[in-house]
């Protein structure tokens, strides 16, 4: 058998795993949300609305 078709059964081997598993930890998510998430506030100034939005949260959960 040649290398390539060798190359080709590992990358679909490896593949495979990676979707058979389906998750990931949450912390690994938030960790690729939150530098995107903080780019868009800075870019487009939505810093006050997330803050009264957290406040609006937190007032709903205390009741």
């Amino acid at each position: 058998m040649s290398d390539r078709a060798s190359q080709g059964r590992k990358m679909f081997a490896f593949t495979a795993h990676q979707s058979a598993s389906g998750t990931r930890h949450p912390l690994v998510a938030a960790a690729m949300v939150l530098p995107l998430a903080t780019l868009l506030v800075v870019l487009f100034g939505g810093w006050e609305q997330v803050v009264t939005q957290a406040s609006s949260v937190s007032a709903l959960l205390g009741r």
